[in-house]
């Protein structure tokens, strides 16, 4: 085996040489090679150019002058795909990021999970209802959530039209983001109608109406907002968790302008709590790709394991490159933080601190469904912002999962959704996500946090 050090030996597919957690048993070997070689074949979703643009808005969150809002589905859906849930997401995130920008006076890089946010890793590799057992659902990237032997059976055809849905997912994306409706002066076309008449939705549109204000005013004074790009386009940055890793392989390339291999398949991807291991594969894989990279922390992680991990994604101190997700949960995280910060600052790493409140703080309700409590996912990024004040550190970002459907997955919030409502609207294929007016609540709760 490759020791971790031995960066000559890379590859896109010497990750093959290291323990590769929570990958699929593919009962199929053939029908994965076919699968892969028509991956090695098709175009790249995103372009090395790209990814170096990401990277360097990333250093300025890393330095202070940013703030990154990463956000989106928890496991996109085969059949939930449309044009409207992709623009309905994208709205609520547009809307998130000018109430921070508004609010806290920062820049806000956009980046989505979405794109490819195909696959999740779970805890036990089969699940039993009864005496009945199958696989467990790994997202559609890898089988179907539907509880019968055919469904749960892994299938490699999966990966291409994971592909596929990607690419046209971005395509719409693009339009979206380039085209004019991210133009500010659309602003209040992003409120969606049932978030309207909500508390949150009422003072999205005071903003909205100020910026319109600030608009005219600035015109009236001669300035040109035609000629000002950012007034009327936006950055939007794709990423997603890289765990499926012949799919991650597949879409890796070498950039012709520098030589240096970009997974392709998103602008930012991130490996997860149950598989950084440092003689691992996923690790083994990101170390040499050089896309801006993402590394979710927990409880388990030491701070002499939180700067071995930075050692291993960024030797080279780029910041920028490496955004450190920290996953606790309300009750642990001011003990648990602190000394992660004073270990990767004192080893002189440049990292993006962000702070994902949902993953720690996801629950079984009495009702069997799981799901998450608004006032917990607050208070831990409220001691989140705490704990970086106090470290005279920079809280670079959240973390969220959202939809921007009405559903009831997550309790509470300005308008309550109680544990008996859950199942009215609890759509998820995997964990709760905050609905549109919940998540704008949070973008302005985080924004106060920021001023503070």
């Amino acid at each position: 085996m490759a020791s971790d050090s031995d960066t000559s030996s890379w590859s896109a597919a010497s990750w093959r040489r290291f323990p590769a957690a929570q990958q699929p048993e593919w009962p199929d070997a053939d029908a994965l090679k076919k699968a892969e070689a028509q991956l090695s074949t098709l175009p790249p979703l995103v372009f090395a150019g790209e990814a170096r643009r990401l990277t360097s808005q990333l250093a300025d969150v890393a330095n202070g002058r940013a703030f990154l809002l990463q956000a989106g589905d928890c496991a996109e859906s085969f059949a939930d795909f449309s044009a409207d849930s992709i623009r309905d997401k994208l709205k609520i995130i547009l809307q998130m990021a000018v109430a921070l920008t508004y609010a806290a006076g920062v820049p806000v890089v956009k980046v989505g999970r979405i794109a490819g946010q195909f696959a999740k890793p779970r805890s036990s590799p089969t699940e039993r209802i009864g005496t009945v057992e199958f696989d467990s659902f790994r997202g559609h990237m890898v089988n179907d959530e539907a509880f019968d032997e055919d469904a749960r059976r892994p299938d490699p055809a999966r990966l291409v039209a994971a592909y596929q849905q990607s690419a046209s997912t971005l395509n719409l994306l693009r339009a979206f983001t380039k085209g004019g409706f991210a133009d500010l002066s659309q602003v209040h076309l992003w409120n969606q109608q049932f978030v309207a008449s909500s508390a949150e939705g009422l003072r999205y549109e005071r903003v909205a109406s100020e910026i319109d204000r600030a608009l005219r005013f600035m015109a009236a004074c001669g300035i040109d907002l035609g000629a000002e790009a950012g007034l009327h386009q936006v950055d939007f940055w794709t990423s997603h968790e890289a765990l499926i890793l012949p799919y991650e392989e597949c879409l890796t390339r070498m950039d012709s302008l520098t030589g240096d291999w970009f997974d392709c398949s998103a602008h930012m991807v991130w490996v997860g709590d149950r598989t950084r291991q440092l003689d691992g594969a996923h690790l083994e894989f990101l170390s040499g790709v050089r896309n801006p990279v993402g590394c979710k922390i927990g409880p388990s992680s030491s701070p002499e394991n939180a700067v071995a991990l930075c050692e291993r994604l960024n030797p080279e101190r780029t910041p920028g490159r490496l955004t450190l997700i920290t996953r606790f949960g309300t009750d642990k995280i001011e003990e648990h933080l602190p000394p992660l910060i004073r270990a990767v600052e004192a080893a002189g790493h440049p990292v993006v601190w962000t702070c994902d409140p949902m993953h720690g703080n996801t629950f079984t309700s009495d009702g069997g469904r799981k799901t998450r409590r608004f006032d917990d996912i607050l208070s831990e990024l409220r001691s989140f912002f705490a704990v970086h004040r106090d470290a005279g550190s920079w809280p670079g970002g959240v973390h969220v999962e959202l939809t921007g459907d009405d559903v009831t997955e997550c309790l509470g919030g300005a308008e309550e959704i109680f544990e008996g409502d859950l199942g009215a609207r609890y759509t998820t294929t995997c964990d709760p996500r905050l609905n549109a007016r919940q998540s704008l609540d949070l973008a302005f709760r985080v924004a106060e946090f920021l001023r503070a």
